[in-house]
């Protein structure tokens, strides 16, 4: 089986766990304690997603990620 690459984006909640949100896959995202516990949630996740939308092919394509300060 082919592996294809995703982007995440990992952020810290006002609760102090982590969130995941996979760029290419609307509405697929997760959240964990640890790292290591986000990216194995996070790749289960992606899994069931694509599970459930065997048909889903991306709209978009990661390009980068900017930060700005205004």
């Amino acid at each position: 089986m082919l592996k294809r690459k995703y982007n995440i984006i990992v952020e810290e909640g006002m609760d102090g766990y982590l969130i995941s949100s996979v760029i290419e896959l609307p509405g697929c995202h997760t959240q964990a304690q640890t790292v290591d516990e986000l990216l194995d949630r996070t790749k289960e996740a992606i899994e069931l997603y694509l599970d459930d939308n065997k048909r889903f092919k991306p709209l978009n394509r990661f390009v980068s990620l900017q930060q700005i300060s205004v």
